[in-house]
């Protein structure tokens, strides 16, 4: 018998009607549609709007990551430290953060050709992924831009002003973060020239916000502490479940800075992972010998320990490596963490000691086992017989890094300090950063002034962790 099928035509494809009526069932026309664009791959879009989603909620898991670990009374201003960052840097980025990172400018920065996102629109952009729409890449690397800034808040807890913290992340990002993201990742950027590798922000993200940390954290001085006060963390299950947030917004982060849903994301979220079960497996074994007692809390910091130093070279490793990195950054990020109490600074939820130290353990690492047989568009690191100039770019990258980030804070400390002021009253710390700045208790029950009422984390007897 003949063929008696019905052919129709949608797009470029050739389909019968029977399966163009289980597609507007099913919703599949708008694929076929797309698909039928040969520049526009619906695959790689999908994957990118997702990252850009989990990215989004690492921000979220961030507040609840800090907020847990905060005293009761200044969980609230510790989350909104991470929130404000959300929509202030969404701003200046639409306005001109994202044209002087990405568009064509000069080796340390952008221009202004994208300004109010001017000419980013759907159709791809061709420098930078060519299969997905620009505005789809655009707001990915926006959630890389908000999460950055809010990671310092955990240095400055308990005692910064919000006024002076919210100036300060704005001009941070458009000063420190800003030319950072060009430089390594932008088209003509100084350290992509040079072939520095940071596959998912290892400079650009941890060790800038971990320096800045530090150098701000050291300008506010230490947190005021009473007699009465506990400083332990209030909530640590507040904590765990930010955690659980972090890890799962990371396979966004690290993944999906492939751009595409390819061999080489699969490879990325593989080596995130593993890093980050290896990083907590020998903290825990290190807190039982040291304490004899393996804590949640170091549990926790030991995979975002492990997550961070993963992130530059995530993208360019195998995931033997990825182990390897995760269980080598476990004790040097552990060892800042203690060394701290010798140099006298109060990074009071040690994010110099995690994402400073460990972000430059993970760029070291990176010209230690990076592999072109992981991805042919990297570089072979010293372990893959390359000897040692890839070594040498990262450590250059990591110095610029230093510098940029190290020498903008101090100087917008200063400045803000002499201006707004940067530090709370004593009466606004010992009433709390809750009561005082924003009109709120995090719990009903809670007095001025007062921990009663709260909850209150395991002990730990060891030192204080992120």
């Amino acid at each position: 018998m003949p063929n008696r099928r019905t052919y129709i035509t949608v797009g470029a494809v050739r389909i019968t009607r029977t399966t163009a009526l289980c597609g507007v069932l099913c919703g599949l026309p708008r694929l076929a549609l797309a698909q039928s664009d040969g520049s526009i791959n619906t695959g790689d879009t999908a994957w990118i709007l997702v990252s850009a989603a989990l990215v989004m909620l690492m921000t979220p898991g961030l507040a609840l990551f800090y907020g847990g670990m905060v005293r009761a009374r200044n969980v609230l201003n510790m989350l909104m430290q991470s929130y404000i960052a959300i929509a202030l840097i969404t701003m200046i980025w639409a306005l001109c953060g994202y044209s002087l990172a990405f568009s064509p400018g000069i080796p340390l920065i952008g221009g202004f050709g994208w300004l109010g996102l001017r000419g980013v629109g759907l159709a791809p952009n061709e420098a930078y992924a060519a299969t997905i729409p620009h505005q789809a890449f655009m707001v990915y690397q926006l959630m890389f831009a908000i999460i950055t800034p809010a990671l310092i808040s955990g240095a400055i807890a308990d005692r910064m002003r919000f006024s002076s913290y919210t100036l300060f992340i704005g001009l941070w990002s458009l000063l420190v973060y800003v030319p950072l993201a060009h430089m390594v990742w932008g088209v003509g950027g100084f350290l992509r020239n040079l072939g520095v590798l940071d596959f998912a922000g290892g400079s650009v993200v941890h060790i800038s916000s971990g320096v800045s940390a530090l150098i701000l954290a050291m300008l506010l001085g230490v947190r005021r502490k009473v007699s009465a006060d506990d400083m332990r963390p209030h909530n640590l299950p507040i904590t765990v479940i930010g955690t659980g947030v972090l890890w799962f917004g990371w396979f966004g982060f690290n993944a999906g800075s492939a751009l595409a849903a390819n061999a080489v994301a699969v490879s990325a979220m593989v080596a995130t992972h593993f890093a980050a079960a290896s990083a907590a497996l020998v903290w825990v074994f290190i807190e039982w010998i040291a304490y004899r007692q393996p804590t949640a809390l170091g549990f926790m910091t030991g995979a975002v320990a492990g997550l961070v130093a993963i992130t530059p070279a995530s993208g360019f490793v195998h995931p033997i490596s990825a182990i390897a990195i995760g269980a080598l950054v476990a004790p040097i990020s552990f060892g800042a963490i203690r060394a701290k109490a010798r140099f006298g600074y109060d990074d009071a939820l040690d994010v110099f000691g995690v994402h400073g130290v460990g972000g430059i353990f993970g760029a070291l690492a990176t010209g230690l086992f990076a592999s072109t047989a992981t991805n042919p568009a990297g570089a072979n690191g010293l372990f893959y017989g390359a000897g040692a100039s890839l070594l040498v770019k990262q450590l250059v990258g990591i110095m610029v890094t230093v510098a940029l980030a190290g020498s903008v804070t101090y100087l917008l400390g200063l400045f803000l300090r002499g201006t707004i002021g940067l530090r709370v009253s004593t009466d606004e710390e010992d009433t709390g950063l809750d009561l005082a700045l924003h009109g709120e208790a995090a719990y009903g029950g809670m007095a001025m002034g007062s921990e009663a009422g709260s909850p209150v984390g395991a002990v730990h007897t060891g030192p204080t962790i992120l």
